[in-house]
């Protein structure tokens, strides 16, 4: 095994509960993140991106 192999290994026997529960909480969290990005900025929505664009700096 390389060194570069033997860093990024994992001893899955040997996690805890809070690794584990942490390990679960990252991925869902990542998971979220990718489909609320998806959702949100799919190539449907654009029109609807563009007219918001400079909402903020209008006085309305």
């Amino acid at each position: 095994m390389s060194n570069l192999e033997r860093y990024f290994s994992t001893d899955w026997a040997s996690m805890t509960t809070q690794d584990w529960a942490g390990l679960i909480i990252t991925v869902l969290v990542f998971l979220g993140m990718l489909i609320t990005f998806y959702l949100a900025l799919r190539p449907s929505k654009r029109k609807e991106m563009e007219e918001q664009k400079y909402k903020i700096l209008n006085d309305d």
